[in-house]
């Protein structure tokens, strides 16, 4: 069953540029990112409790003109059910695999070729470690 949206992630052209609108304007904190120091691939911010936006500093963001979405990431309890659900449905979905922040994750696409993501979080997935209030 879905529970909610876990996250919204965008592409950003300018990673510093990006955290100061969503840090210092915006309000919202850093939890962690993916990648070395010197070059995150990924910085999850927390909206509120178990909600995030997650930043894609992507070398081609900075050609595009236009903005870019990555995907939406709906969180599921069960995701082994859930992807044999869909795909009984007829749904093409990817296999479950353990992403680098140590939660369950399938992939899909809409009719449109726009990126979904299935999240089942772990309680040890870096999310809930860090995003204990």
């Amino acid at each position: 069953m879905i529970q909610g949206i876990g996250h919204l992630a965008f592409c950003v052209r300018d990673l510093d540029t990006a955290l100061e609108f969503y840090m210092q304007k915006l309000g919202l904190r850093r939890l962690f990112h993916l990648g070395s120091d010197d070059a995150p691939w990924l910085v999850y911010l927390r909206v509120s409790h178990g909600q995030y936006i997650e930043l894609f500093p992507e070398k081609e963001a900075a050609q595009r003109e236009k903005q870019c979405f990555s995907h939406l990431c709906l969180q599921v309890t069960e995701i082994e059910q859930e992807v044999a659900r869909l795909r009984a449905l007829g749904v093409q979905v990817g296999d479950v695999s353990l992403g680098e922040d140590g939660n369950y994750q399938a992939w899909l696409a809409d009719p449109d070729g726009n990126r979904i993501e299935l999240m089942q979080m772990q309680p040890d997935g870096i999310q809930r470690t860090l995003d204990r209030e």
